[in-house]
């Protein structure tokens, strides 16, 4: 056969834009490493619930080009982000708001919380953050930081707040309302029926093979009598591990998952994500899955995330973008350039955190310049 485009990998990155030019009359083959499609959105139904298998996904985007996009393949449902935490035997909302405060300080107008937090940023005597844990302090003062940052925020990375770049909580989220929703952007929701379901639409009519590496595909295919051909690759898979690492290795943080399903509770703990932000409790969140559709299913499925350190093979999550790492990408991505026929796209394949409405914008405007 001969095809415009082989895709390695079949998650949103890949689906999207194999749909996209599918539609536009090119014909695509979709590969992926994995025994399933869908990437890290992949979720399957067990007990009569959604599973969501690597860690919670919530949808949310302001875009209502990638917003309309998706509607194409899935109804959503109107799931609201609101998660809780926990700091030994408190409970916090998130993200901090009024209720966080009014927990912590027994204080109820926006006034008061903002005088504590100005006080406590005054006492520390921080004006230019160094690191973490001083960007932290300067936000939202020290209260806040040592229950519900320090922790949880160590656990995550590995490392101490104080030897973490700043950037990474520059954006934290701090609001004067009594506002539970995580969330600011105008679309919010839950695919019905789960994303592998939203990704099978997307991927219908088109030849999928999965369970296969794409050195293993290439050498395969390469000593069939009559192989496949294909004018271009678009390759989402670790950009480093294409270049066969010969600039060096990109560092990530990875996750490991603890599933437990409890035939005979109906509701384990009362909301989807739960984060345990002490050090001492060695996983990062509890997730119930069947609260992200309302309660369906027999049952409960928990799932207990544990942060983990990355090694080559591990599956990446998060990569490290520190200034080593920074660096050795934008020389992995000037070899980019360089590869004839060849296209680079989604987090593995531009070493970067995506959230799922940024990875289908980015697919979608490849996609506008293939056409």
């Amino acid at each position: 056969m001969k095809y415009d485009y082989l895709i390695v990998g079949a998650g949103l990155f890949g689906a999207v834009f194999a749909r996209e030019m599918t539609d536009a009359g090119k014909r695509c083959l979709v590969i992926d490493k994995r025994p399933h499609i869908a990437g890290n959105v992949y979720t399957k139904e067990e007990h009569g619930i959604q599973v969501h298998k690597y860690g919670a996904h919530i949808f949310h985007t302001s875009d209502r080009r990638v917003w309309d996009y998706v509607q194409r393949f899935a109804s959503f449902n109107n799931f609201i982000n609101a998660p809780i935490a926990i700091y030994k035997d408190e409970l916090y909302n998130l993200p901090f708001n009024m209720n966080t405060f009014s927990r912590l300080w027994g204080v109820r107008t926006p006034r008061e919380a903002e005088e504590i937090i100005r006080r406590q940023r005054e006492e520390s005597g921080i004006t230019e953050p160094k690191n973490l844990e001083e960007q932290a302090i300067s936000l939202v003062g020290r209260d806040v930081y040592e229950k519900l940052i320090k922790g949880y925020t160590q656990k995550q990375w590995g490392r101490e707040c104080r030897d973490l770049p700043s950037f990474i909580i520059k954006r934290l989220p701090v609001r004067y309302t009594y506002n539970n929703n995580y969330f600011n952007d105008a679309f919010q929701g839950i695919p019905v029926g789960g994303y592998t379901r939203m990704v099978e639409r997307m991927l219908q009519g088109i030849p999928v093979e999965t369970g296969i590496a794409y050195r293993d595909f290439l050498a395969r295919n390469e000593a069939l009598a009559e192989p496949d051909t294909f004018d271009t690759v678009l390759y989402t898979g670790p950009v480093d591990e294409y270049f066969d690492f010969r600039l060096g290795t990109l560092e990530y943080r990875s996750l490991r998952f603890e599933e437990e399903y409890l035939p005979d509770c109906g509701n384990f703990q009362g909301n989807a994500a739960v984060n345990y932000t002490e050090s001492e409790v060695p996983y990062t969140r509890i997730i119930e899955h069947k609260h992200f559709e309302f309660g369906a299913g027999e049952g409960t499925v928990i799932t207990r995330e544990y942060p983990a350190a990355w090694k080559p093979g591990d599956e990446p999550y998060y990569p490290i973008n520190d200034d080593r790492n920074t660096a050795l990408y934008e020389e992995y991505r000037k070899l980019t350039e360089k590869e004839s026929g060849v296209l680079f796209g989604g987090r593995l394949g531009s070493y970067r955190y995506y959230d799922m409405d940024k990875v289908i914008a980015a697919a979608l405007t490849l996609a506008d310049g293939r056409r």
